[in-house]
């Protein structure tokens, strides 16, 4: 059973899954360049955690980092390639979760936007775009 003090979530497969405990820190959307790459998105939206507060589980070897240059980490599931997680140097102590593998919905919506300056300018206008229908 899930409790009410906790939110989860996993990756596309489910290989890996996490656990954690609430109240948020925050919720962030982030434009920069790194995000975009790591995601294949415009921008993705982060939801911070102390470390402590938060459970990851995965199937043996499945939870991946890729550690980047500037001491960075970015956790991805090695088996369908989900993001899922960020940690950094500039924020000890803290775990980035991506907004999009909860499961759970989170009484915080994002409050603050990051890394403007390289917002991706074919995105800008997303929600004027005549909506398709879903099969």
């Amino acid at each position: 059973m899930h409790s009410v003090n906790a939110a989860h979530g996993a990756g596309l497969c489910g290989a890996v899954h996490f656990t954690a405990r609430l109240p948020t820190r925050w919720v962030a959307h982030c434009h920069c360049s790194r995000c975009q790459r790591a995601h294949g998105a415009p921008m993705v939206t982060w939801v911070g955690f102390g470390e402590s507060a938060v459970q990851i589980d995965s199937a043996a070897d499945a939870l991946r980092w890729f550690e980047t240059a500037q001491g960075a980490g970015r956790g991805f599931c090695g088996r369908c390639g989900s993001p899922m997680f960020f940690r950094s140097p500039r924020c000890p102590g803290e775990l980035h979760i991506a907004r999009a593998v909860f499961d759970t919905e989170l009484a915080h919506q994002p409050s603050s936007q990051v890394f403007v300056s390289t917002r991706a300018a074919w995105a800008l206008d997303a929600h004027t775009l005549p909506v398709e229908p879903e099969d």
